[in-house]
């Protein structure tokens, strides 16, 4: 047995694209883990939708912003900006896009396995 794994998201085990974006993912450890990386114009309703088949993003998510910015929208009109740094957590049942012209790129520690499927 292997005491040690270790991986990268150069060679993630596998990869989630669509329009605009991709979502990488790795798992080590009993633990999986997603990068998500959206370019500028890129909105859950236009590109993550047709995958998902529901009006909002239904999964909850855990994770943490690496670069770029973008906002969250709640189905109760609730909105939250995301920047570099941020730890966040975001219930189901909303929207996001990204924000000016850098893209955006956050880790996943939750809700990895339901999303852009």
């Amino acid at each position: 047995m292997n005491n040690s794994v270790l991986k990268r998201f150069d060679e993630p085990d596998s990869v989630r694209t669509f329009e605009k974006g991709k979502f990488e993912i790795v798992s080590a450890g009993g633990i999986t883990i997603g990068r998500a990386t959206y370019e500028p114009g890129w909105r859950w309703t236009k590109h993550v939708k047709p995958l998902s088949g529901t009006d909002l993003c239904e999964v909850e998510h855990v994770g943490l912003v690496i670069s770029g910015r973008a906002k969250v929208l709640m189905k109760d009109g609730t909105e939250t900006d995301l920047t570099p740094g941020d730890f966040f957590f975001v219930a189901p049942g909303h929207d996001s896009w990204v924000v000016g012209d850098e893209p955006y790129v956050s880790l996943h520690f939750k809700g990895v396995e339901q999303y852009a499927k």
